[in-house]
């Protein structure tokens, strides 16, 4: 029953919490930098973003209907479509306030998204804890119940011994008193000796 413990770096467990914040910052820092080299009231630019923002939002229809995918299929989808009409629009404005915006609005919605996953990974940890938790007890039960077993066995077997021991004894040391007559012991019923002891008396 002897685990590992293993004692998770501070970054480690603060990343997953960060990276909504990261990928829309680095989203962000990109489209500036896009608008800054010629990006900006680009119509050509404009079009291929929204055009490319549309094809993943309709990927992200069909596998959510099943046609092609599954549910993380079609939120990765759903994600991509987002990030490029995001990029796409800070790109192509000419002032940080919408673009300022519309990063308030996009780590809003993914961290109301990455939420949900996260409560759904603690149910499922906190369900496998459990379960594990169960099964030690059940296992550490079993081994308490083995464990009386064999003692209640072993002390059974030294009852026995000790009663065998003692009936020797017993058995020798009336052998041994004057005026010992095997005979009347049979008479009345009790253990006798064997023949070769009973022959060595006589």
């Amino acid at each position: 029953m002897n685990e590992n413990i293993i004692a998770r770096h501070w970054l480690a467990l603060i990343a997953p919490k960060a990276a909504p914040a990261l990928a829309t910052s680095t989203l962000l820092i990109l489209a500036r930098i896009w608008n800054a080299n010629g990006a900006e009231h680009s119509l050509g630019n404009a079009v291929l973003m929204t055009a490319l923002s549309l094809a993943a939002g309709a990927a992200g229809v069909f596998a959510s209907i099943g046609w092609a995918g599954d549910k993380t299929i079609a939120g990765t989808a759903f994600a991509t479509s987002g990030a490029l009409a995001f990029t796409g629009i800070a790109g192509y404005a000419d002032g940080l306030s919408l673009s300022l915006l519309l990063w308030a609005l996009a780590t809003v919605v993914a961290y109301g998204l990455a939420a949900r996953y996260w409560r759904t990974d603690r149910r499922a940890t906190v369900a496998h804890e459990r379960h594990l938790g169960e099964r030690r007890e059940e296992q550490a039960h079993l081994e308490r119940v083995e464990a009386l077993r064999a003692g209640a066995q072993i002390e059974v077997a030294r009852s026995g011994a000790a009663y065998a021991e003692q009936l020797a004894t017993a058995l020798l040391t009336r052998a041994a008193l004057p005026g010992f007559d095997p005979r009347a012991l049979a008479d009345a019923g009790l253990p006798q000796l064997a023949a070769a002891e009973t022959d060595k008396e006589h």
